[in-house]
């Protein structure tokens, strides 16, 4: 797909309201835009790889910078750069290659991914955690820790669900509107 100049900035508009969105208070942990975003760059830019993945990154980056802002000035608990952030980076730049997979957009196809991408990020992001590769370790290396890994981010899942599904038919809706209308003249009869 061809990208111009007006498609560039309404990408850079998307990247900032996720961000902005992520950080708005009293939002259910887990519902947050990134994952649609990530797999909606894959589809779309699927020619400029490098840019697919940066538009999420991005995106989680400015909303890690705002929390750890908010944090800073004692407005939030929530800490914006944290050790084994990288992990949770990783993990949404992997979700971007569902976009790369998505052969033909339709909306079946679009809430096919939209279930399959936070199903994969919840069964990656908890394994990767009962790891301790973030830095933290919060579970026994056996089955059982990792059963009680996956337990912890049960509440977040249903939130990342229901907005990746969300979210993707905002950003894919949106694109299709932007990138769909026409403008007809109106003939008058005579």
């Amino acid at each position: 797909m061809k990208i111009n100049k007006s498609d560039i900035w309404v990408l850079v508009i998307m990247v900032v309201v996720a961000a902005l969105y992520r950080v708005i208070p009293s939002r259910p942990f887990g519902f947050a835009p990134q994952l649609a975003l990530a797999f909606f760059s894959g589809a779309i830019l699927r020619d400029r790889k490098v840019m697919a993945f940066v538009l999420p990154l991005l995106s989680l980056f400015i909303s890690d910078l705002l929390y750890q802002g908010l944090h800073a000035a004692g407005l939030s608990s929530i800490w914006g750069f944290y050790p084994g952030m990288w992990i949770d980076y990783l993990a949404y730049a992997s979700v971007t290659v569902f976009g790369f997979f998505l052969r033909k957009i339709t909306v079946v196809n679009v809430l096919l991914t939209a279930l399959a991408a936070p199903t994969y990020f919840f069964l990656l992001s908890n394994f990767l955690t009962w790891t301790g590769l973030n830095g933290y370790d919060m579970y026994p290396k056996t089955f059982a820790g990792l059963m009680t890994a996956y337990a912890a981010g049960l509440p977040f899942y249903p939130y990342s669900v229901l907005s990746t599904v969300l979210f993707s038919g905002v950003l894919f809706g949106s694109w299709y509107f932007i990138n769909h209308r026409s403008v007809k003249p109106v003939v008058a009869a005579h």
